[in-house]
């Protein structure tokens, strides 16, 4: 369990119809361990450059991804001032509740990796997390009274109780989302085990409260996996209706203003009285927000180790059977989808130095005969939805940068697949692509992409969640200075 802090602050007015919290202690302790590894990256202001000579305002982001956790610190016009990243410590005792601590030693000593120059410039302050990654936290106490539950952990036990309230093929009847963890934590413990005062909180939203000391306050994005309907700006009467629904936190904006920075840490670590702490995010949602796209018809396809496509749309798309859900994006829709195809049977194939030496032999303009499924294992969900689906990589031909052209073309057709899913099933025909995740540094893969798309296809400029936060917390620095001057 993760230990209490002394400090008590007052609880935040809920909407939705919760009743209101008492006070609490908050986590204490950073578990700062000498085991976490520190890499910082070169783009940082020289001494009394930048924003700190300036006074000018700066914008922090905080990504805490699946191996560590990375900070972007921006000016208004998106220039980067400062950036580094910081790896997980192993989690204490290796199970999953040592990740909580593990985080909390990330978040603070990112902050203290920031320039001190910089610190006080910074007007702003968001974090996005993992989707799905949920906690349980006592809002008295402070204490973790379960979780963290990882954004890949199935509940399959609560999935019968969540379909059968939920509408069909919603986004929550899935055995990952944050609802069948909360009904299999909640049916375990035999309805909480008395804990009138827990709440859930996703990653970001934990993490945040560590600097803004209020508690169960929430992102219309995060909390769309537990069931919450960002068109009602809501929660359903469905949901409300269940007894955990007191466990829910108060919904807002991505990115809009919560509180000041925390006293005891805004001193720590030399920050200004005026810094104002936003809401968050999902990790995939800033990665999107990075890339700054535009209107409907503008997709981001992330070709990591896994192929993930976001889609701007005007209409809203949901689909449980293929795992497409909609996030709100301010006046319009963000659909989409993931496959299990992707970068990682590359890995499993070829090393960097092979990619790239034998991408050099490929002729993009050429189409390859070879129809291939790279899956690393059996199993389907996005843009076929098919746990049986084996991985088809045969037959190899003797040439290797014939198979390597093979599997590019075939992961491009996966990805033309989605897009056509995704305007069958109502959203916006893609127009533009823009590419994140490792695969974006390969030009005859974008090309090759771009022939069997058939839109223009180019790489983000950003890529990185970090710099997605950093924008959001531009965002609520905007939105505080409107509601001040009104």
């Amino acid at each position: 369990m993760v230990p209490a802090l002394t400090l008590s602050v007052e609880p935040l007015a809920h909407r939705h119809h919760h009743p209101a919290r008492r006070g609490f202690r908050r986590v204490q302790g950073r578990a700062v361990t000498p085991r976490a590894r520190i890499t910082m990256l070169s783009r940082q202001d020289p001494p009394g450059g930048g924003g700190a000579a300036t006074g000018a305002p700066l914008f922090l982001g905080i990504d805490f991804g699946t191996s560590g956790a990375r900070y972007a610190l921006i000016d208004r016009q998106g220039a980067i001032h400062s950036e580094g990243k910081r790896a997980y410590a192993p989690p204490v005792g290796g199970g999953a509740a040592g990740w909580a601590s593990s985080w909390q030693a990330a978040l603070f000593q990112l902050l203290g990796d920031i320039p001190r120059a910089h610190r006080p410039s910074i007007s702003s302050i968001s974090i996005d997390g993992t989707s799905a990654t949920t906690l349980i936290v006592d809002s008295e106490t402070g204490e973790l009274l379960a979780g963290p539950f990882l954004y890949n952990e199935s509940f399959p036990d609560a999935l019968p109780a969540v379909e059968s309230i939920a509408p069909a093929n919603h986004t929550v009847c899935s055995a990952s989302s944050t609802l069948c963890k909360l009904v299999s934590w909640w049916n375990t413990t035999g309805g909480g085990g008395g804990a009138g005062s827990a709440v859930l909180m996703h990653q970001s939203d934990w993490l945040l409260w560590l600097l803004h000391g209020r508690y169960g306050v929430s992102d219309y994005n995060n909390a769309l996996k537990v069931g919450y309907d960002p068109a009602a700006d809501a929660y359903p009467s469905w949901l409300m209706a269940q007894p955990y629904s007191r466990l829910l936190p108060s919904v807002m904006a991505p990115g809009a203003p919560i509180a000041a920075v925390r006293d005891d840490v805004r001193s720590q670590f030399g920050l200004s009285e005026e810094c104002v702490v936003c809401t968050g995010t999902t990790d995939s949602i800033a990665a999107f927000l990075a890339a700054r796209t535009g209107g409907p018809g503008r997709a981001v396809t992330s070709l990591g180790s896994t192929l993930a496509v976001k889609l701007v749309s005007e209409a809203r798309v949901d689909d449980a059977r293929f795992g497409v859900y909609s996030h709100r994006l301010d006046g319009a829709w963000l659909v989409g989808g993931a496959s299990n195809a992707g970068g990682v049977v590359l890995r499993q194939l070829f090393t960097d130095e092979q990619l790239a030496a034998l991408s050099r032999d490929i002729d993009p303009a050429a189409a390859s005969p070879l129809d291939y499924y790279p899956l690393p294992r059996k199993g389907e969900r996005f843009p076929v939805a098919d746990p049986d689906m084996a991985p088809r990589l045969q037959p190899r031909p003797e040439s290797d940068a014939e198979y390597l052209h093979g599997i590019l073309e075939s992961i491009a057709r996966i990805e033309a697949k989605g897009y056509n899913l995704l305007r069958e099933l109502g959203a916006t025909a893609v127009e533009e692509v823009f590419t994140a995740g490792g695969g974006a540094q390969n030009d005859k893969w974008t090309a090759i992409r771009e022939r069997v798309l058939g839109v223009p296809v180019r790489k983000a400029e950003q890529t990185e969640a970090a710099y997605g936060g950093a924008l959001l917390a531009l965002k609520g620095a905007d939105r505080r200075e409107g509601a001040m001057a009104s």
